[in-house]
């Protein structure tokens, strides 16, 4: 489970947890789940166009991912944001379809690109995504004030002046630059899994937001290595018990957190 090269499994698998945790609290919190599931999948067709011209795959990640995340910011601000995102989701999906229909290795590259490759990471991916978890985490570190606010209280910041539209793109770039960083290593799907279910488990345990981020980490780091670990050692995918913890995950959160509820009332009553 240990040997050379699961290695770079459990270092790539690591950084995509942090990542996914500090990044999917306030994807959650904002409720901006959606857009965070639209969004891989414009990274899922910039692989596929990266693919088909023969370019590094890194580069039409971001140029996808990033082009989806403004194209939902802006649209979104002068028409209901569900449909601009659904409109994209499957503008993105039809693109990513049409690319890989054009390169002989459709197969291999559909399950690659949607349930990405842990187990088959190579040395030389570590650097850039390390070096790019690094910049989307301090981006979040230096908006965390004002992405707090507008997430609580978002009458309050646009009454303080706080531009809640840039913020939103800013935001939505982030989770873009995240998204392609994370696909190669756990899909366009599996990266959502891990965004949305241990960060919405770590919302319903606690209301305050260190805690929770903190939380949000800790369970995505439980997800991703209890993942590797299981796949390794039933030769089931790594992203079936992605998926599953990180669904197991959620509904052991809100038992719990309506468990809490109900002692709360009882107690009051008493």
């Amino acid at each position: 489970m240990f040997s050379s090269f699961m290695v770079n499994a459990w270092a790539s698998g690591s950084i995509v947890a942090v990542l996914a945790g500090v990044v999917g609290f306030f994807v959650v919190l904002r409720g901006a789940a959606f857009q965070a599931h639209a969004i891989p999948n414009g990274a899922f067709a910039g692989a596929a166009f990266a693919n088909l011209v023969g370019i590094d795959p890194l580069i039409g990640l971001a140029i996808f991912s990033v082009g989806a995340a403004l194209g939902i910011g802006v649209l979104g601000r002068r028409g209901r944001g569900d449909v601009v995102t659904a409109l994209a989701l499957v503008l993105l999906l039809a693109l990513g379809a049409l690319f890989l229909s054009r390169t002989s290795a459709y197969g291999p590259e559909v399950f690659s690109l949607l349930f990405g490759e842990l187990l088959g990471v190579g040395t030389s991916q570590l650097l850039p995504v390390g070096l790019l978890a690094v910049a989307c985490v301090a981006t979040i570190g230096l908006l965390f004030r004002p992405l707090m606010l507008t997430s609580v209280l978002g009458e309050v910041a646009e009454a303080k002046g706080i531009p809640i539209a840039r913020l939103q793109g800013a935001f939505l770039v982030v989770v873009a630059l995240a998204t392609a960083m994370t696909v190669p290593v756990v899909g366009a799907l599996l990266i959502f899994a891990l965004m949305i279910g241990p960060p919405a488990a770590a919302r319903s345990l606690s209301a305050r937001p260190m805690v929770g981020i903190a939380l949000s980490v800790l369970l995505a780091l439980v997800t991703i290595w209890s993942s590797i670990a299981s796949s390794y050692l039933t030769d089931w995918p790594v992203g079936f018990f992605v998926g599953v913890l990180g669904a197991a995950l959620y509904a052991i959160g809100r038992g719990t957190a309506m468990l809490a509820r109900g002692q709360s009332r009882r107690h009051d009553r008493v």
